[in-house]
């Protein structure tokens, strides 16, 4: 049997695309991953598909879009990273990537850019969307013209997306609760924040962690309620500077969004740092500053940079080979960090 460029890629720890440039000289490749590809073909005694490289030679060109929401925060500068390292490797493929970053959430203008993305032809989407009636029927009307979409970070449940590409957002909930409980003695105080509700990942988060607590709770933690702060610092840093006064007995805080960086300056400035665990979300630069200086205690990572990058060639294979996704739920690892595991690179450079 014949020697694929995709057995190269598995037994090189590379992309496909990867050993496509480094056997045919298209494109910027590692000098050491080169040398290893060209090695290993070298010993499996691979000859190029001449089909394969005629039919290159007429390959269709696709037009993809991508629209990221609160662009603005760490974690989604790294989904960015990843979405544009993507958009590096798949032009030569023929593959052109147009990204829309959005601040904050907000339906209206997601919806507008998809109109806006779809007159200028594209045939496949990737996105981070709110969950809403609208969104959903939107995204089933593109898959009925044809134009699938993949939703990463946060997902449409119900939708016809091909599909989601994020961390298993419940049990990362989950996972907290048992952390929380093993920090924490018996009849501590917690106080939960959320982001947005109509993002799914904020909510199911939250969801996770208080229905863990409230159905195995043999620790007795008592649960305030939850308070939304948007993902912004400043509601975060208002709503924990009020909890901790009126609850000198609060000792764990769960931020199940972003504003860790306001909830961590409120807990220091009333002077109960290192008496507060705090468990966040996604090592991000700033997050792995705060685990070093011990303000956070606990963050929970989601592989960022998998979540923008795997999108655009999952859609390629889609739209040029018909091929599916493996499953319709790839969910990327849920890694527990620590300031002892928090000094690892964020942006991986998956052509090495």
């Amino acid at each position: 049997m014949a020697v694929t460029a995709q057995q190269i890629a598995e037994l090189a720890g590379v992309s496909r695309g990867t050993v496509d440039r480094a056997l045919h000289n298209r494109g910027r490749v590692n000098p050491e991953v080169a040398a290893r590809i060209q090695r290993i073909a070298e010993e499996l005694g691979y000859k190029p598909n001449l089909v394969g490289q005629a039919l290159v030679k007429t390959k269709r060109d696709f037009k993809i879009g991508a629209i990221l929401q609160s662009v603005e925060t760490p974690t989604m500068q790294i989904v960015l990273e990843g979405l544009r390292r993507a958009t590096d490797e798949l032009r030569s493929s023929g593959v052109e990537l147009i990204v829309r970053e959005l601040h904050g959430l907000d339906e209206e203008l997601v919806l507008e850019n998809i109109e806006e993305l779809t007159s200028q032809g594209i045939q496949g989407l990737a996105i981070s969307p709110n969950n809403t009636a609208e969104l959903r029927q939107c995204i089933n009307g593109l898959y009925e013209q044809g134009i699938p979409v993949i939703t990463l970070n946060s997902d449409v449940p119900g939708s016809k997306r091909i599909c989601f590409i994020g961390m298993d957002n419940y049990r990362a909930g989950q996972t907290a609760a048992g952390l929380m409980c093993q920090m924490l003695p018996d009849n501590s105080k917690i106080l939960p924040l959320a982001g947005h509700l109509n993002n799914t990942a904020h909510n199911n988060r939250l969801n996770g962690f208080l229905d863990t607590l409230n159905q195995q709770n043999t620790h007795n933690l008592r649960i305030m309620p939850f308070q939304p702060c948007f993902d912004r610092n400043d509601y975060a840093h208002e709503i924990t500077q009020h909890a901790l006064r009126e609850n000198p007995d609060l000792v764990g805080i769960y931020v199940a969004s972003n504003g860790q960086e306001g909830v961590c300056q409120a807990v220091e400035e009333e002077d109960r740092k290192g008496k507060v665990k705090i468990i966040a979300f996604d090592l991000n630069e700033p997050n792995m500053r705060l685990l070093q200086s011990d303000s956070l205690s606990i963050v929970l990572d989601q592989d960022a940079f998998q979540q923008g990058y795997q999108p655009p060639f999952l859609l390629y294979e889609y739209l040029m080979h018909h091929k599916m996704p493996d499953n319709a739920l790839l969910y990327t690892d849920i890694a527990i960090r620590t300031k002892y595991n928090s000094d690892l690179v964020v942006f991986t450079d998956h052509s090495k």
